[in-house]
């Protein structure tokens, strides 16, 4: 599985361009969720969902 083809870094980008969409592009947003979900390889794959999108959202604060 790619990056691309995902469930977790899909419903992570879209949950997220919901909450972010009136401070950053979609494209920042989709680019933010693929780096962390890289940054996660190592973790468990149960765990991945909710860690990207965690990851992710504090990410996106950070920038916005």
């Amino acid at each position: 599985m790619t990056l691309t083809d995902d469930p977790a870094v899909d419903q992570a980008v879209a949950r997220l361009a919901d909450e972010f969409r009136a401070r950053l592009r979609p494209q920042v947003i989709g680019t933010v969720v693929r780096k962390s979900r890289r940054d996660l390889s190592g973790v468990p794959a149960t765990a991945l969902p909710e860690l990207v999108e965690r990851l992710a959202r504090a990410r996106l604060e950070a920038q916005s």
